[in-house]
């Protein structure tokens, strides 16, 4: 049988150590299936909707730091990869998407489902071109591969349908994985940062995702700096475990300790983080910026002193450099400010047995006990990011997903895929909001046919709550939010999942440590008080403003009913003070 372009391409993905492939089968892609069915070296992960695939690729790329593949048809099929994509290309993690194109011929002709993916994916990746002649593939497929590792990024590499099916020469198959390297800055400049580390007395450090695999020289730089390390929400599964300089979080999510720690530093060294609310930066203090991509540093505060390098490799050139400090007065501070934190939120989250529905700390903190030490979780956007930055306790061996950059709804059940796939021995859990769930509720059929056995844990308000915190800080009356849930627990057994609901605290034990236990994919539908109120570490005036007109507008419009239960679901917030 001759080569086809088709099976160029999957013996260089396999040769490049892709296993699997994220997406839906149409006309335009049979070319490229049948090739997988064929070789049977590589896995078709068979998705309900292609936004699915996008993120389930995204996630087993942030997972293993290797290349991931989804792909789509042409037209609809493969447009609908793009939020996904947008989600991977914004974390900066390697995805080589495959989108299928109509026939060479007719493209310009208002054909039958044309669009050009060339064009509309630029925006979303690190390199996108089509394939007009076969001949052009194997080179173009290498180029493609090689810039989504080396750069962290999509590559959208748009193949015609009868080009999948075209002969090709025989030709030798060249492996395409990420080559590593060393990045420091030059002498000057870590003398420079030196000196600025060096004069100031009060330096915070706010580490992110950048810090992985750097977590020793970390703690060795805020040892001799006696900082405080402030961690964005990425940075949360590389930062805070076994740390003694821990702070928590900054940012609307985050802790009061860490904004202290900001806002109280007379200079700041930001590390491997591209930290997007400049609110919650300090003003008027001079900044160190460590980041391997140059472009991004002083994006978001002027930087006195920039260093292009890695972070592990550039504080190891720093360290030598730094004159120990011995006053100890500002991490003391913010240490002791992050103990009384803690100590509130942990309170806030403490079992009442007959609570009904259930407070989501009290549930967050009941996933973090039971889970397995070495657990991946993946967080929806929106108020279960607000539990997963609180309550889950990193350890250095569990990771953290979600849309972090992108902030997309319904990322965490396709993410969970994309990870329970590419690991099948651990034990991967969802923290799911109920509008995220339904959105792309078609995939735990996904589950159920792939046999992954996730665990989703569905915060069922019924509403869209962080938007609802959006509008009332605003000083908005809550309008279009609500959602008339079904029996998710139910649909879950439906699809052929175990399904459990929970509607009192006691019981949330019981249904948790059944459904890991469970061989197979579980879903625990826990119903949680709607009017929870999340705090910022740091109540603005304008916010203040905004909710004392949101209570005046909400009476003045017949929603009295929701400001007594708001007031009564959040009376306990008084009771940890």
């Amino acid at each position: 049988m001759a080569t086809t372009v088709a099976d160029v391409m999957v013996a260089t993905l396999k040769a490049s150590g892709v296993r699997r492939v994220y997406g839906i089968p149409g006309d335009s892609l049979n070319g490229f299936t049948d090739a997988l069915r064929r070789d049977g070296g590589v896995a078709w992960e068979h998705v309900r909707h292609e936004e699915a695939a996008g993120f389930a690729a995204a996630a087993e790329a942030a997972l293993t730091g290797e290349l991931a593949v989804c792909a789509g048809s042409c037209g609809p099929g493969n447009l609908h990869l793009i939020n996904g994509l947008f989600d991977a290309n914004r974390s900066g993690v390697p995805v080589l998407a495959i989108a299928a194109q109509i026939p060479r011929e007719e493209i310009g002709g208002t054909y039958f489902q044309e669009t050009h993916p060339d064009q509309l994916f630029r925006e979303c990746s690190v390199y996108c071109e089509l394939v007009s002649i076969p001949g052009q593939l194997p080179r173009l497929l290498q180029i493609a591969m090689r810039t989504a590792v080396q750069r962290g990024g999509v590559a959208v590499i748009v193949v015609p349908g009868e080009v999948f099916l075209a002969d090709v020469p025989s030709a030798a198959i060249t492996p395409v994985r990420t080559a590593y390297s060393v990045i420091r800055p030059d002498e000057a400049a870590l003398a420079a940062a030196a000196g600025v580390l060096n004069a100031a007395n009060a330096v915070t450090i706010l580490a992110g995702a950048g810090c992985a695999g750097a977590h020793g020289q970390l703690i060795a730089l805020a040892g001799a700096l006696q900082a405080p390390i402030v961690h964005a929400f990425r940075g949360k599964e590389f930062v805070e475990y076994d740390n003694p300089y821990d702070v928590g979080m900054t940012g609307l999510i985050g802790f009061s300790s860490g904004y202290r720690a900001m806002e109280h530093c007379d200079a700041l060294l930001m590390l491997g983080t591209d930290f997007p609310y400049r609110p919650f930066l300090p003003e008027n203090v001079p900044v160190v910026q460590v980041d391997v991509r140059g472009e991004q540093i002083g994006r978001r505060v002027p930087v006195d002193v920039p260093l292009v390098g890695t972070v592990g490799a550039t504080v190891d050139g720093l360290l030598p450099m730094i004159t120990a400090k011995q006053n100890t007065a500002h991490l003391d501070r913010m240490t002791a400010h992050y103990r009384r934190a803690r100590a509130r939120l942990d309170k806030l989250a403490r079992d009442r047995r007959n609570d009904s529905p259930l407070h989501p700390q009290f549930v967050a903190a009941t996933i973090d006990r039971l889970a397995a030490a070495d657990a991946v979780f993946t967080a929806d956007v929106g108020t279960p990011c607000i539990w997963a930055a609180r309550y889950l306790r990193m350890n250095g061996r569990r990771r953290l997903i979600g849309s972090f950059n992108h902030g997309s709804m319904a990322n965490a059940l396709p993410q969970a895929i994309g990870v329970q796939a590419s690991q099948p021995g651990r034990q991967v859990v969802t923290l799911s909001g109920d509008g995220g769930l339904a959105m792309l509720l078609g995939e735990l059929i996904t589950l159920h046919q792939l046999r992954l056995p996730a665990k989703i844990v569905v915060f069922d308000n019924g509403a869209l709550s962080f938007v609802e915190l959006e509008m009332k800080a605003a000083g908005i009356v809550t309008y279009g939010t609500d959602l008339d849930n079904p029996d998710f627990a139910g649909m879950a057994r439906a699809a052929g999942l175990f399904g459990a609901r929970v509607d009192k605290a006691h019981e949330l034990d019981d249904a948790l440590r059944e459904a890991f236990a469970h061989d197979g994919p579980a879903l625990v539908d826990v119903r949680t008080v709607r009017q929870e109120l999340s705090l910022p570490p740091k109540l603005t005036l304008g916010q203040i403003k905004g909710f004392t007109l949101y209570a005046s507008r909400t009476i003045l419009s017949g929603g009295g009913e929701e400001l007594v239960e708001l007031t009564k679901t959040n009376l306990r917030e008084l009771e940890v003070e």
